[in-house]
């Protein structure tokens, strides 16, 4: 992930049963269409029941490909009866599913390599759809020899592979060498940016760039110090050479949801001195920069684990493996960014122990409860019919639930979809699910189409949020 576009700001809202953590707010239509309509919800979580009949899972797909494709795509198992009701599709969009899907086997995905079609072949060698590339160690998305034989088929999907991070290490290696991996050298020589830092007063991105030159003559630094533009003054106040005290003469700001480009020098340095200068930094513009720092010792870690700027900490969480369980968990809790979710699948999250969050006046850490496998079926039975929809959301797909709580779930509004999810929903209850939505249109609410439109402001947020 790269730290300069890591979102800092957001909305939750709960989806079928899922958190989906929303930067954009939607109009009616999309409410009316996905959000409040039981019967399109129950489409999408019957996509994600792992104990769906093939044939019906088929039929699902081939009546509402368009409705159910995202839940297809990230829905937990598949077993092989489930899979192959789908692998031969003629719809080449649903093979290609297939291929990104996150938690397909190997085995099953190494199937389509022999697949006509280009785009399905592309699929498996970017390997599964994700919010991020992920920057921490993840399986293989294929077998070795499944990877060895896209490139005999088309060759070009090296360059694919030598970008996924689900295509082993040393593979990646030999398709793209560290010394074809270098840029051409295609930054203007220093004087010319000397010349555009004094000539380029009309064009704010030149003074920016020009601002982090760490070769910049001293007077230029100086000039642009005190440059109209915030941009530009805050690429200066983040040079390197600069001492604490010059930092804070320069008139710059860094607020708590802004997005800001990091110093490429603090996010690469493998000096423990220079390191600790920035995170020792009063300059939060620094912290974050170094807190995507891949070389950080433990103490560097530790000490940005308890960092009052909220973006150094998921900063942080995004980018190091060896941030503590209760670091992960609070940042979870307290973000309300795009990239949220994936916080609970870091290598320190730990599931056993979330049973204890059941009393939290948090409904979001109410809802981890499910998570943890140790979690009694009375206190799963108990949240189900919490107050809040997030949490009652959260179990109503868990397999501890009993199978007539289930059904009462299944026929609530606000918990239909994550409920169709539930192995233990009855196979005649699934086939009416069908049998419901045969007369659905497109959702539309007054002519207008179902589309996102834009940011939330915080006056848009629902009372529940």
């Amino acid at each position: 992930m790269s730290c300069a576009f890591s979102f800092y700001g957001g909305f939750s809202q709960v989806l079928d049963g899922l958190t989906l953590e929303v930067p954009l707010y939607v109009n009616d239509a999309f409410l009316a269409h996905h959000n409040n309509n039981p019967a399109r919800a129950r489409l999408r979580g019957l996509a994600r029941n792992p104990a769906i009949p093939a044939d019906l899972l088929r039929q699902l797909v081939e009546e509402h490909l368009r409705e159910v494709e995202t839940a297809l795509m990230f829905r937990l198992e598949w077993t092989d009866e489930q899979f192959e009701a789908l692998v031969d599709h003629p719809d080449h969009r649903v093979r290609k599913i297939l291929a990104q899907a996150v938690h397909v086997t190997p085995e099953q995905r190494a199937t389509l390599v022999e697949d006509p079609e280009r785009s399905v072949l592309w699929a498996l060698a970017e390997g599964p759809i994700s919010l991020l590339a992920s920057t921490w160690t993840l399986p293989a998305a294929l077998p070795v020899w499944a990877y060895e034989r896209l490139l005999e088929r088309h060759p070009r999907l090296g360059l694919a592979m030598a970008d996924s991070p689900w295509v082993p290490q040393e593979l990646r290696a030999r398709l793209w060498p560290g010394e074809a991996r270098t840029a051409p050298a295609d930054e203007p020589p220093s004087d010319r940016r000397e010349f555009e830092a004094r000539a380029g007063d009309d064009n704010e991105w030149v003074r920016r760039t020009a601002a982090a030159d760490p070769d910049l003559r001293a007077d230029l630094v100086a000039r642009l110090a005190v440059d109209p533009s915030p941009t530009v003054r805050l690429a200066v106040s983040m040079r390197p050479e600069l001492t604490e005290e010059q930092r804070a003469a320069i008139g710059y700001h860094v607020g708590r949801d802004d997005r800001i480009e990091p110093a490429a020098w603090a996010t690469k340095t493998r000096d423990p001195e220079i390191q600790s200068r920035c995170v020792r930094s009063a300059h939060i513009g620094l912290r974050r920069s170094v807190a995507c720092n891949p070389h950080l010792t433990p103490d560097h870690i530790a000490a940005l684990e308890n960092d009052d700027d909220f973006a150094v900490r998921l900063l942080l969480c995004e980018r190091h493996s060896g941030v503590t369980h209760e670091a992960v968990l609070n940042t979870y809790l307290e973000a309300t960014t795009a990239t949220r979710g994936r916080l609970l699948d870091h290598p320190s999250f730990q599931r056993i122990g979330l049973a204890q969050l059941a009393e939290s006046p948090d409904p979001w850490a109410r809802a981890l409860v499910v998570r943890d496998p140790e979690a009694a079926p009375q206190l799963i039975e108990r949240l189900s019919h919490d107050p809040r929809p997030e949490v009652r959301n959260s179990t109503a797909g868990d397999p501890r639930l009993s199978p007539s709580r289930v059904l009462d779930l299944f026929d609530d509004p606000e918990t239909a979809g994550a409920a169709a999810a539930n192995r233990h929903l009855p196979v005649p209850v699934m086939r009416n699910v069908l049998v419901d939505a045969a007369t659905l249109a497109d959702g539309a609410v007054d002519g207008r189409p179902a589309v996102l439109l834009g940011r939330w402001s915080p006056d848009q947020r629902s009372d529940e949020d």
